[in-house]
């Protein structure tokens, strides 16, 4: 049975044991999102018990108490990483309001809903040197890691227990990574020849987001060593791009025209 600390990634704990999910949302009512397939792969993978803990508001024992009953085997000799404490950036520094574009999803959130096709339309608009503000009932780990290394820079305020304001700056260098990953695909045919034997073909153009990259994340669990997923999809998909490289998988696009983007994603 794994050994847990309070470093272990949720998703670790969940792989081990599926019992595992409804123990920790028992811990907090604020865990229950996990039950949303998306939220879940993408919040699971990045946020540790001791992450976990800090959005909930309760301790890290808290989740020991619940997972030790399922054979998890504690380990608190190690040491908890602390996170460094950020301070005020310039950007916020004598902000004008204009400068600040408003997105409150907690109603979306409590209603059942999930934000992220509205964030990721948010986002795209947002124009270089504006920033967004979104408020949330949680810290958005994931959607911090993603954008960050997309060339934003950000800021955590702390409100209250159910409020948590996460501002983004979009630097006139962001998505910069994003565009570096789609001009090295020049070698498409390279890779299709070598996995044109060995190739997965999942077909998502037809669904609405979140359902590509849920679809997309489905099948990649899945798929066998040495095999390679094939994606017929109508647009890049900006945010799932970052997260495949989390995965350590590496990918090539080939637009083939306007609503029409194919995507070869395979292991490193």
């Amino acid at each position: 049975m794994l050994s847990i600390n309070a470093n272990t990634k949720i998703n670790s704990i969940l792989k081990k044991n599926a019992d595992a999910l409804e123990a920790i949302i028992s811990i907090s009512p604020k865990f229950s999102k996990l039950r949303n397939p998306l939220l879940r792969k993408v919040i699971a993978s990045r946020t540790s018990i001791s992450q976990a803990s800090k959005i909930a508001g309760v301790t890290v024992h808290d989740f020991f108490t619940k997972l030790r009953p399922l054979g998890f085997v504690v380990d608190e000799t190690v040491i908890e990483e602390k996170d460094q404490e950020q301070a005020v950036p310039d950007f916020l520094k004598e902000v004008k309001p204009e400068s600040i574009e408003e997105l409150d999803v907690r109603p979306m959130i409590e209603s059942g809903n999930d934000p992220f096709s509205i964030i990721t339309k948010k986002v795209k608009q947002l124009k270089a040197g504006k920033i967004l503000k979104l408020v949330n009932s949680f810290e958005p780990i994931p959607l911090i890691n993603i954008l960050s290394k997309q060339g934003f820079e950000y800021y955590v305020e702390n409100i209250g227990a159910n409020w948590v304001n996460t501002y983004f700056y979009k630097t006139p260098q962001s998505r910069l990574s994003m565009d570096e990953d789609i001009k090295s695909s020049g070698d498409w045919d390279t890779y299709m020849k070598h996995y044109e034997n060995n190739l997965v073909t999942v077909d998502v153009r037809h669904l609405e987001m979140p359902q590509p990259m849920l679809t997309i994340l489905d099948e990649l669990e899945r798929i066998a060593a040495g095999k390679a997923l094939f994606v017929l999809h109508k647009r890049i998909p900006v945010f799932l791009l970052p997260e495949l490289r989390e995965r350590n998988f590496d990918f090539r696009i080939k637009e083939i025209s306007d609503g029409e983007v194919y995507l070869l994603i395979f292991k490193k």
